[in-house]
């Protein structure tokens, strides 16, 4: 690259300089994103060990039960923000343990159905309780309420702005 196109490049690079985060939002930001990662994977780690299930499989068990008990297999990927294919392999695992079954659409016959067995709804019924003991032990009880309440507001103006994209993840 010679002299003029190198002094073209950085003077591109300054008219684009994008707005820098400060130390106290880059601090905020990283405190985010690790807070996020460590709270996800030790709630992961503790349905496993508890209860020998992932995270994945407790939505998956959630959703249905919030649903009537069934939900096409392409809206249940949409609500978890998973690919179709991975909730798929997820939920045929789930079916060879007996927690969920899939049958064909009685509405159009082409999607497939995900509905909750009764093992399946035993099974959230007991794993809910001490799910919910280990949100609250990692996350809810540790903040004052107001400090709670504010990330949830945060949470939902970054969903209010980015749900248009993908309404079909609105679980609110």
């Amino acid at each position: 690259m010679d002299g003029q196109a190198r002094e073209s490049t950085r003077d591109a690079w300054t008219e684009r300089e994008p707005r820098w985060l400060d130390a106290e939002q880059q601090h905020c930001w990283r405190a985010l994103l690790l807070g996020t990662t460590l709270l996800l994977d030790r709630l992961d780690e503790d349905l496993r060990r508890q209860h020998g299930i992932s995270m994945a499989e407790y939505e998956i068990l959630v959703r249905l039960s919030e649903s009537g008990g069934e939900l096409r297999m392409a809206r249940l990927a949409d609500s978890l923000a998973h690919s179709r294919s991975r909730v798929t392999h997820t939920v045929k695992r789930m079916e060879a343990s007996g927690l969920v079954s899939r049958c064909d659409s009685p509405d159009d016959g082409r999607g497939v159905l995900c509905q909750l067995t009764d093992r399946g709804d035993l099974l959230l019924r007991n794993v809910a309780p001490s799910h919910v003991a280990s949100v609250r032990a990692y996350l809810v009880d540790l903040v004052d309420p107001d400090d709670f309440a504010a990330v949830g507001r945060v949470m939902d103006a970054v969903s209010d702005h980015l749900i248009g994209d993908h309404p079909e993840r609105e679980l609110r």
